[in-house]
């Protein structure tokens, strides 16, 4: 990976330079860290991919909220007993220390969302010792849609 460029106070990262992980190989999510501890931040960025009937197993952070904005795709929300569905233009929030589980129903479409942990308490790091998992052209254009 070559070094971010500078660009004022701001860091300029291209997203070609950006990796997606499974957290662990067996795993129907791709996590790829868009900014976090290793650029500065004291929170964590994470662009995420579930696979068709895909999910993430039950997990909390004791320290820390989780956004999710979802971009693409839908999906069912678990948390702490309550179930939610959503969508394209949904904001979940969850509260540190909540135990949640996001799930892809569908058989055949991705969920994309935009993650926000603060503060990241370890999150990037996970994310980027599990093995690599490629973004195809499909997430790709997901990406470049929700930020340009």
């Amino acid at each position: 990976m070559s070094e971010a460029r500078r660009a004022g106070p701001q860091l300029v990262r291209p997203l070609a330079e950006v990796t997606a992980h499974r957290i662990s190989p067996g795993d129907t999510v791709r996590l790829a860290v868009l900014s976090g501890p290793a650029q500065g931040s004291p929170a964590t960025v994470v662009f995420e991919v579930w696979e068709p009937a895909g999910a993430q197993p039950p997990n909390s952070h004791p320290a820390s909220t989780e956004t999710f904005v979802v971009l693409a795709g839908h999906g069912v929300a678990h948390s702490d007993g309550h179930t939610q569905e959503i969508g394209p233009g949904d904001v979940l929030v969850l509260p540190p220390g909540s135990v949640h589980r996001i799930v892809n129903p569908s058989a055949t479409d991705r969920l994309y969302t935009l993650t926000v942990l603060a503060p990241d308490d370890g999150f990037a790091a996970l994310i980027e010792r599990g093995p690599v998992a490629a973004l195809d052209p499909e997430d790709l254009a997901i990406l470049n849609a929700a930020t340009s």
